[in-house]
């Protein structure tokens, strides 16, 4: 579950108590306890996700590292990996997604805390305790912020589904699900390609 599943502690000044859901702000956000949970706030309802499984890691870690090497040869732009707290104007305040590409001119500087504004290309991974989050709630979000591709990497099914927006209808088109004896596109990062069977763990023997 994605959403608050345990009660949050209490601040010390009575009149500082947490809001409902449907009313949290980027200053309740700042409020929150450092206490290694991941914090999300989209439409102004706070999200509370698991600590990530091995096979998650596996997967971000692997596109990271492939992404960043392209983007940087071809001196693109930047790709950073979560934690990043992202400000998606009216929409999330913040999210944190797995993976982020920022074309050259659209992207954090030094000594940034936090973006605001719209990443170019994001990409969550699958768990379990997420998916739903991952499928609908931001999904909806990115879609209505206007980020331009969203890619879904789903360990369990060892596929990645790759949506681009189209800007007319402000809508995501789906480009396509790659399974894992397919080589997965991204049509933001023209000729960036990989196969999917490289993104995750070998399966047991």
């Amino acid at each position: 579950m994605a959403e608050p599943a345990y009660a949050l502690p209490e601040p010390d000044a009575p009149e500082a108590s947490w809001p409902a859901q449907g009313q949290w702000t980027w200053e309740d956000y700042l409020r929150l306890p450092d206490d290694g949970q991941r914090y999300e706030i989209i439409e102004g309802v706070l999200f509370v996700s698991p600590a990530p499984s091995f096979d998650h890691q596996f997967s971000a870690f692997k596109l990271a590292r492939l992404m960043a090497d392209f983007v940087e040869a071809h001196e693109l732009g930047l790709v950073v990996v979560a934690p990043f707290d992202v400000r998606l104007p009216g929409v999330a305040d913040p999210v944190e997604p797995d993976l982020l590409f920022f074309r050259t001119g659209n992207q954090p500087q030094a000594g940034d805390q936090y973006f605001a504004g719209v990443a170019d290309l994001i990409v969550e991974v699958l768990s379990p305790g997420t998916s739903r989050l991952d499928q609908h709630v931001k999904f909806g979000a990115y879609e209505k912020a206007g980020v331009p591709e969203y890619w879904l990497v789903d360990p369990k099914s060892r596929s990645i589904t790759v949506y681009h927006l189209d800007t007319q209808r402000r809508e995501y088109d789906e480009l396509g699900r790659f399974g894992a004896d397919e080589t997965v596109r991204s049509r933001l990062l023209e000729g960036f390609e990989v196969a999917v069977a490289a993104l995750f763990p070998p399966p047991k023997a």
